[in-house]
């Protein structure tokens, strides 16, 4: 699908509003149950088996309850999961969290190299010429989510900063809903360019290095506040959550997690810590 026809399909209050209407005939609905559930997106650990039996195995063991981890596709997805109540939490994109904050409670926020913050990647193929943002007029770039701040929303308000749109700057752009396939298209030469999770890039540089032999990174974003853990403002199982992730690097199976997400631990924050991402969802509303 084309640039103008795709840009802009972000999770506005509206279309939450409509979605939530459905929530009820969603596949994932369980709201009756039992035990705790969990919402992830998929990131570099799409096929990680192990991660993932390894995360059940710790929760199930630090909260008592059976857990049950919900995977989608799309931040979208988890998101109106998560705000209709068939979510006890989820791990989201900053971009969603502060567009709903209002009605979500920042549980956890994970640490990775010291410090709650993470960037944005502008990558391109290894051979492309450009040195410049301004110099990728024209190209086929890839994002990752329409929700996702780091694959979508720095990258779109940058270029309106600059006076310019997605959908006319590039020549012609697309959504792979996974940050590990925006650095496939690019490597591939599927697209000529792309944005992405620099925490994502850097790890799948260290854990698959020939997945990213065909990029470079173009440009590097100013830091944010790293995707948070979230639930529900009414959610019943967000202390019995923090307190499992604020106590992970603590516990053998919990390190194994971390060691997994080369992630330090998971600590508490103030949401003001997304303030930078709240600003620039407002500059795209305001172009929108």
């Amino acid at each position: 699908m084309g640039g103008s026809a795709m840009v802009g399909r972000h999770l506005s209050r509206r279309s939450v509003t409509a979605l939530l209407a459905a929530a009820p005939l969603l596949p994932a609905a369980g709201r009756a149950a039992p035990g705790l559930s969990f919402g992830l997106t998929p990131v570099f650990l799409d096929n990680d088996a192990r991660l993932l039996a390894l995360m059940r195995r710790y929760f199930e063991r630090r909260t008592g309850s059976p857990v049950r981890l919900v995977k989608r596709r799309s931040y979208q997805e988890v998101t109106v999961l998560l705000l209709a109540g068939q979510l006890d939490a989820a791990w989201i994109c900053g971009y969603p969290y502060v567009q709903h904050r209002d009605r979500l409670d920042l549980v956890v926020v994970p640490v990775w190299r010291g410090a709650p913050l993470y960037r944005s990647y502008i990558i391109v193929r290894r051979d492309h010429p450009a040195s410049r943002l301004e110099e990728l007029q024209g190209d086929i770039h890839a994002f990752s989510d329409p929700d996702s701040n780091s694959g979508y929303l720095a990258t779109a308000t940058l270029l309106i900063r600059h006076g310019r749109r997605p959908g006319t700057f590039f020549r012609h752009v697309f959504f792979t809903y996974g940050h590990r396939n925006v650095v496939r298209a690019v490597s591939r030469g599927l697209a000529d360019s792309g944005s992405v999770d620099g925490y994502v890039f850097e790890v799948l540089a260290e854990r698959e290095p020939d997945l990213v032999a065909g990029c470079r990174v173009l440009r590097r974003s100013v830091p944010f506040g790293f995707p948070p853990i979230a639930a529900r403002a009414d959610s019943r199982a967000t202390g019995l959550l923090r307190s499992a992730f604020l106590d992970m690097e603590e516990d053998p199976v919990g390190r194994q997690i971390l060691a997994l997400l080369r992630l330090d631990r998971f600590a508490e924050a103030a949401s003001s810590l997304y303030d930078t991402i709240a600003a620039n969802a407002r500059i795209l509303a305001l172009a929108s």
